[in-house]
């Protein structure tokens, strides 16, 4: 007789079968997943050493020695420019148990846990409470590698403690688990490609960085008149804002009301982050009545800006609505200039990133050391340099060349990053051997 049933219905044996993971020919199942056969698993502590730091908070000089901190480990090479300065005293105190070196790694124990940066300076420093140092057995970068791996976070995530500001105990971070792959040959080769990648990953960063730099620097030029573009003439007009355009805050609230229409937010950061605000950049929905919808709509041209900020030299960062957008409005947070006069589309953002006007708005903004803020009486007062329209064009459009630019290299940074992790998930499981 033919018997026949369903999956869930079949003999224990094969249902075993059924569950357990197919694992390829030359791979095993481990607690860190499935590894090459001649892999092993190993503990933190059994390929290398765990230093803990003082448990005290130290004074801190002018000048001295540099002291790493939480804030100062970031997943990369360690900077040491912005840490903090000890003297010698508190250097020695604070190095007896163990003096940070060359191809070290340390490692954050609370807030951003389980954090590490690679130590790659002979530039004598100690380290700050809740960092340990972790010096390695195997090869340095591989390791460093592999607690940036997946399924090590993974690992730290469970493993910290605490149900707001979490943390890892020193036990934790002994006990992590990582694959070893069986030759330091091996590791060293998955270690190079890798730091292939961030090399490339780091000359990027450096080409990205210098071309901000060069537009910022034309930018000032142009956007001022001290460098005029060939075939242009003439004075520039100075405007005060309230001479050039409408001017209009108290957008709508973050709230959702049965009884309102509602209406996507161009918020804060919209104004703050973006040069150029589209439609489909625009994802939080709230409510509002139909009367303040009218009057906080968003419309092609519109420039927006922050009016506030926690420091003086960071108001008025504004973005430009390249299109009507019917169903938008105007955060609360935001101030909206609607021009009278019909400047160049593009050119309308980037007149208002210059540095004579983020100085206008730092002087002219009152505030207490916690948020500064900038009145609406002020912000008409505040001063613009508007040439010709044709100039507009003209500069707008090398401007947006230079932005082009920088996307096209931003893009491919992007890119370079998600194949490093794709690589990081291949070679530190070696699902792909280099040897």
């Amino acid at each position: 007789m033919n018997e026949s049933f369903t999956v869930q219905e079949a003999p224990a044996i094969y249902q075993v079968m059924l569950d357990t993971p197919r694992v390829r020919l030359g791979y095993k199942q481990t607690e860190v997943g499935v590894i090459p056969e001649n892999w092993g698993v190993s503990k933190v502590e059994e390929v290398a050493k765990v230093v803990d730091s003082l448990h005290q908070t130290p004074s801190f000089s002018a000048e001295g020695y540099p002291m790493v901190r939480v804030t100062d480990i970031k997943t990369g090479n360690l900077n040491l420019n912005s840490a903090l300065r000890v003297n010698a005293k508190v250097f020695v105190e604070f190095t007896k148990n163990y003096k940070p070196k060359r191809d070290d790694i340390v490692l954050s124990r609370v807030g951003s846990y389980g954090v590490s940066s690679f130590v790659e300076t002979d530039e004598q420093f100690c380290m700050g409470q809740n960092t340990v140092v972790i010096q390695s057995i195997v090869p340095a970068r591989y390791l460093y590698y592999v607690l940036n791996s997946r399924g090590v976070r993974q690992q730290i995530d469970d493993g910290s403690y605490g149900s707001g500001y979490k943390s890892l105990s020193l036990k934790n971070i002994k006990e992590l688990l990582v694959p070893t792959p069986p030759t330091s040959t091996e590791q060293r080769s998955i270690a190079t490609a890798l730091s292939d990648v961030d090399a490339l990953l780091a000359a990027q960063d450096k080409l990205i960085a210098k071309k901000r730099d060069i537009k910022q620097a034309v930018m000032q030029q142009l956007l001022t008149g001290k460098q005029r573009l060939p075939g242009f003439t003439g004075e520039w007009e100075v405007k005060r804002l309230g001479e050039i355009g409408d001017i209009s805050s108290a957008g709508v609230d973050k709230k959702l009301r049965a009884d309102e229409t509602a209406v996507r937010l161009v918020n804060y950061l919209d104004a703050y982050r973006k040069d150029f605000i589209y439609s489909e950049d625009l994802n939080h929905w709230v409510t509002a009545p139909k009367h303040q919808l009218i009057r906080c709509a968003v419309k092609k041209g519109d420039i927006f800006f922050t009016p506030s900020s926690e420091t003086r030299d960071d108001i008025c960062k504004s973005a430009v609505a390249m299109e009507d957008i019917p169903d938008a409005a105007y955060s609360y947070h935001v101030t909206r200039l609607r021009l009278r006069d019909d400047w160049n589309l593009r050119f309308r953002t980037y007149a208002f990133k210059t540095r004579t006007f983020f100085d206008q708005a730092e002087m002219l903004c009152d505030g207490s050391g916690t948020r500064y803020v900038i009145s609406q009486g002020k912000f008409k007062s505040m001063t613009v340099q508007v040439p010709p329209v044709e100039e507009q064009a003209a500069i707008a459009t090398i401007l947006s060349d230079m932005d082009a630019d920088l996307t096209t290299l931003e893009q491919q940074h992007d890119k370079t990053r998600a194949l490093k992790q794709g690589m990081m998930q291949e070679l530190l499981t070696g699902r792909i051997r280099l040897v």
